[in-house]
């Protein structure tokens, strides 16, 4: 009853059906364009989209959220197909599914909540800057596919129908939001290609003259001879943990911000677990793979789709495509696709993280630029994401490093109290030794952590320290209201020191 209702999950039958039908058209260059990054047939990276869409349309975590063949894939899977070839893609995309599989079934992709705002917005804003400069190569292809770019009339020709679709998709959904205004935009602009005189590139030429008609792919052709053999695990498993890193990692971000852009919530975990399912199935019917596709998840919820219906209609219909109605999606003009995208591109980038610069920390304001431009100088969002978690928790370490400090007084017997402030862990272990003073401090002396945390062993090394100095010298120190998990971690490591031996409340003295 509940995935009835996730059908349509707000939206309406119409809307999921029509924005499925755009989906699945824009779905077809991307689809074309990562198999050549992957080194493989166009309809390698088709079926990948259909497969990809459809499983995790039906089980993910996320309603609404396109997958299909993805760039950042092609790119980690491009290597082993280059060097081994193609038989060794597909055990790769298992392997890699079966991964992902695992980290769903554990519950680990909770884990995408350590990715801080500012890494998020990084990604997402690089990730719109690919989609717009991805679109360039296509302002000019001869017949054998070439990418050259146009000039003069040809030029004009295609950037004015580019013009024309953003145009439509800008000023239509002001009069009506009954028609997804990008499969207007796109019907438009094919139509237009039809009037004498207007010469314009089609999805044909994408597809270097090839059709890209094709019956149901068949299910564990074209394997490696030694595929259970231990030197085939050598060649796979490396790409297959970056197919499955990469893939969730893009999957469950562009998750999260399908979640803020409609104010619902997804299952990271269930999403892990599809992921995984429609990659093992992928490259069982020997294609690519693929992850969650953020651009068409764009395109997909700005059209007013909500819930699952959406992406199965999109696999289906771009299924249907390739079998039987290849003729009529070859003809569609290439600029109406670029359009799309580049509309795509513009409301992907978080504009609010440029309007609120003056609002932003230094800190995340650098981090989400880097993270920005090593997006769009590598397309490696993993290795984007990871330099970007690691500076932030750098920039976390140093602020809370620089934290720790000591409230000090006297009680009515003279002994002084130290009431630290701040977490105490590797980056303040310095900080924390400074404040104080064995040698010409009292002859008793409390540490009170009742406003502070010991987080890690250096902490915990930093109070052995501390304790040695002061029995050095011959003087008294205690340690009160240490968190239960810091005692019993003293105690396993065997660390002689006094704690907690009088809680009692004293009179407060404060030193001059």
């Amino acid at each position: 009853m509940t995935f009835i209702k996730e059908l349509i999950y707000g939206s309406s039958i119409k809307n999921e059906i029509l924005s499925g039908i755009t989906v699945a058209i824009a779905l077809v260059p991307e689809a074309i364009a990562f198999s050549f990054i992957a080194g493989v047939d166009p309809l390698i990276g088709l079926y990948a989209a259909c497969i990809m869409g459809f499983f995790t349309s039906l089980l993910g975590g996320r309603p609404g959220m396109i997958s299909g063949a993805t760039g950042a894939i092609a790119v980690v899977v491009a290597a082993t197909v280059q060097t081994y070839g193609e038989a060794y893609l597909y055990p790769t995309i298992i392997l890699g599914g079966l991964i992902q599989m695992a980290v769903g079934a554990l519950r680990l992709g909770k884990f995408i909540r350590l990715v801080p705002h500012s890494v998020m917005l990084g990604f997402v804003n690089g990730l719109a800057i690919v989609i717009f400069m991805a679109q360039f190569p296509m302002f000019g292809s001869d017949a054998s596919g070439v990418f050259a770019c146009y000039s003069g009339t040809k030029l004009f020709t295609i950037s004015a129908l580019v013009a024309l679709t953003i145009v439509i998709m800008v000023v239509l959904p002001r009069f009506t939001k009954a028609i997804p205004s990008a499969l207007v935009a796109i019907l438009v602009i094919a139509g237009l290609s039809f009037v004498p005189g207007i010469e314009t590139p089609t999805v044909f030429n994408l597809l270097k003259g090839k059709s890209m008609q094709g019956g149901l792919p068949s299910v564990f052709t074209d394997y490696p001879a030694d595929l259970f053999s231990m030197a085939t695990l050598k060649i796979i498993l490396l790409p297959a943990i970056s197919v499955a890193g990469v893939g969730l990692i893009e999957s469950l971000l562009t998750l999260t911000i399908i979640d803020e852009r409609t104010d619902t919530r997804g299952s990271g975990n269930r999403e892990s677990l599809a992921q995984g399912v429609a990659n093992c199935i992928s490259g069982a019917f020997g294609s690519m793979g693929g992850c969650a596709m953020i651009g068409q998840s764009m395109i997909n919820i700005n059209s007013g789709a909500r819930g699952r219906l959406s992406g199965l209609v999109a696999a289906i219909t771009l299924l249907m495509f390739i079998m039987f109605l290849s003729p009529v999606i070859e003809m569609i003009p290439v600029a109406a696709l670029i359009g799309v995208m580049f509309m795509v591109a513009y409301g992907t980038f978080e504009w609010s993280s440029i309007k609120n610069i003056k609002k932003t920390p230094k800190d995340d304001f650098l981090i989400m630029i880097i993270v920005a431009v090593v997006t769009v100088v590598f397309h490696n969002l993993a290795l984007a994401v990871a330099i970007g978690v690691v500076l932030s928790a750098l920039a976390f370490a140093w602020d809370h490093a620089t934290g720790i400090h000591a409230r000090i007084r006297k009680d009515e017997n003279g002994i002084k109290h130290y009431d630290i402030h701040g977490p105490l862990f590797f980056g303040s272990t310095t900080a924390f030794g400074e404040i104080f003073d064995a040698k010409s401090d009292e002859d008793k002396v409390i540490i009170d952590f009742e406003s502070s945390r010991v987080v890690d062993q250096s902490g915990i090394e930093a109070i052995r320290k501390l304790n040695d100095k002061y029995q050095e010298v011959g003087k008294e120190i205690s340690f009160v209201n240490l968190s239960k998990g810091c005692k019993d971690i003293l105690a396993t490591a065997k660390i002689d020191i006094s704690i907690d031996p009088d809680k009692r409340k004293f009179m407060v003295v404060y030193d001059a």
